[in-house]
């Protein structure tokens, strides 16, 4: 199979703070495996509890914001990557999920904690080698910018627990993904807060 054109490293807003946050997954994660090494199963919980969340509030945000971008300037490939994309998600999901059933620390706990970041690390790549070098070209530097601070913005709406039974496609998403937000009546809400113009303008 022939490589798109476009793929291989990336820059731009959009993909900083993606980047950003996949560290901050592998981040919590080895925090996660070193409390367990020193036995601490109180710090494990919080660090567990903690990585759930970033991952859950990072899919959510690339569902609402990357993954339509990806079908609306890609075309066909980027339709058929962020299909991709979503499947990845839901595979996390339904995993995060029964891992809410099980005690940190415990070995199939951490049996399956390793399944799912081996399969993030897998997805996460191709992200950033596939995904956003394609995607940052076809919508500009401003439109990155743009992309980023709302990204950053769904973040702040998600629920801390995972739903696999919500569907990843908006405007579904934003209502049936954002039940325990406070603000999770409308498929927009995120997008209704001042915009860093906005915000520039009220300062002078």
């Amino acid at each position: 199979m022939s490589t798109p054109v476009g793929t291989g490293t990336s820059s731009g807003p959009l993909t900083d703070k993606i980047k950003e946050d996949h560290q901050e997954m592998y981040e919590y994660y080895d925090l996660y495996k070193k409390a367990g090494k020193q036995g601490d199963r109180d710090a494990q919980e919080r660090w567990a509890r903690q990585l759930i969340w970033e991952v859950a509030r990072h899919a959510v945000g690339e569902e609402i914001v990357v993954y339509p971008l990806m079908e609306k300037h890609l075309g066909a490939e980027g339709r058929k990557l962020a299909d991709q994309d979503r499947a990845d998600h839901q595979f996390v999901k339904e995993k995060l999920y029964k891992l809410e059933s099980l005690t940190p620390g415990a070995a199939d706990y951490d049996s399956l904690l390793d399944k799912v970041m081996a399969h993030l690390h897998e997805h996460n790549d191709s992200e950033e080698i596939k995904d956003l070098p394609l995607l940052e070209p076809a919508i500009g530097a401003d439109a990155s910018k743009t992309a980023a601070t709302s990204f950053s913005r769904t973040k702040k709406f998600v629920p801390t627990r995972t739903h696999p039974s919500a569907p990843n496609r908006p405007p579904l998403e934003t209502l049936a993904g954002f039940l325990a937000a406070p603000i999770d009546k409308l498929q927009d809400a995120f997008s209704k807060f001042p915009t860093e113009e906005m915000k520039e303008q009220a300062e002078n």
